[in-house]
């Protein structure tokens, strides 16, 4: 490990993965440290991107493909089902990835573009010179060393010690920390190609639950709830075991994992001088699903271009890498994040019957495209009084 470099990257999943790369091919001389052992583990996701969106930043290679998902369905309260066949799912279908071998793949790509890649390497504080972050103190097997840099990215995921220390205001609300859990299941009869989402406050109180294909008779079957609404017998595993002990009662569990999903705004501020902040420790996965993946490679990539650029030019304070900050927010990801918060914070009030309405109104219909803005678009062309009361949302919350 050398003792300085242009760019030091705290985080080795995907967006900490896709900004090194973007930055090394630009030139730079880039470091990322991931503190755990092993790249990509443990898996802390349902592993679901849509194809296009993978597209962007790399090739689909079957080696880390679990699944192809051509399909959705939405499933309500009373058991009816809400279909979106291939023809007409659009940028919603996509793949179900394994995670362990695709963000190797990605931090590979990394290091084939010149980046040093440092595992079990803790950052444990930043480095502060003149106001700025000048890199930070990282800890290898109990050996303290500092590595300065010119800037630094923090990609640690939704605990983001390190921006943090670095002053930045990081608490998430704790109804906003969308408490998870998961089963990696198999033996189990499911549609191979479609994802499944299950709604209702019975099985799972303001979250939903998911089935992601993993093969033909494997997936990740998953809970996310809001945490104020967990109790003794009614905690997120309680839902999600009770809901397999009613649809996959002959599973075998081969992996099980819990975490927290940020489905909040996103930090006020994701930059400080010598500091950009990215993905999941910027909040900006989707607050409506929690997808993060997309996002946090979206974030990287540019977060990777602004440092680039002031680097160039010596100047990363904070102004200069606003950039960054206002590019995410008014790019089609900051638009989205903000549509889908104020989207969810509606659809956490409903109650299981007016969900059962919602989708009978819309059950029969084919969407040319879809996604949660057509979605909510054809909800409200079938039940005008949602306008106003998203709009009555929108104002309360503003």
């Amino acid at each position: 490990m050398k003792a300085a470099y242009d760019l030091l990257i705290i985080g080795g999943g995907p967006g900490g993965a896709i900004a090194a790369k973007n930055a090394a091919e630009k030139g730079l001389n880039v470091c990322i440290v991931e503190k755990r052992p092993a790249i990509g583990t443990p898996v802390r996701c349902a592993e679901g991107i849509g194809k296009e969106l993978l597209q962007e930043f790399i090739a689909p290679d079957k080696k880390w493909i679990s699944a192809e998902i051509d399909g959705a369905k939405i499933i309500v309260p009373d058991g009816t089902a809400l279909s979106l066949e291939s023809q007409y799912a659009g940028n919603e279908v996509g793949y179900i990835l394994d995670r362990k071998i695709f963000d190797r793949e990605l931090v590979w790509k990394a290091a084939e573009s010149g980046s040093d890649i440092f595992v079990k390497t803790r950052a444990i504080a930043p480095i502060i010179e003149n106001n700025s972050v000048k890199g930070a103190k990282l800890e290898f097997c109990g050996n303290i060393k500092d590595v300065k840099s010119e800037a630094v990215i923090a990609a640690d995921g939704v605990e983001s010690k390190f921006s943090r220390w670095c002053g930045i205001d990081t608490t998430i609300p704790m109804r906003e920390l969308a408490t998870c859990a998961q089963y990696l299941l198999t033996n189990i009869d499911i549609e191979p190609h479609t994802t499944v989402f299950y709604l209702g406050n019975l099985i799972a109180p303001e979250g939903y639950i998911w089935i992601f294909p993993k093969g033909e008779r494997s997936a990740n079957v998953g809970i996310g709830m809001s945490p104020r609404r967990c109790a003794v017998g009614n905690r997120p595993k309680d839902y999600l075991d009770r809901f397999i002990a009613n649809n996959f009662p002959n599973g075998v569990p081969i992996e099980f994992i819990v975490g927290g999903v940020p489905v909040c705004k996103p930090l006020a501020t994701t930059v400080d001088n010598g500091l950009l902040i990215i993905g999941d420790a910027a909040r900006v996965s989707d607050p409506l699903t929690g997808g993060g993946i997309y996002n946090a490679m979206y974030t990287g990539r540019l977060a990777a271009d602004v440092a680039a650029d002031c680097i160039s030019v010596g100047d990363c304070s904070k102004e200069a890498l606003k950039k960054y900050d206002n590019a995410w927010r008014n790019s089609r990801i900051g638009k989205s994040i903000d549509r889908n918060y104020k989207i969810k914070e509606f659809f956490i009030t409903l109650s299981d019957e007016k969900l059962n309405a919602l989708v009978h109104s819309i059950s029969k219909i084919n969407l040319k495209e879809f996604s949660t803005f057509t979605l909510v678009k054809e909800l409200i062309k079938r039940n005008p009084k949602l306008l106003f009361e998203l709009k009555a949302l929108k104002d309360s919350i503003s």
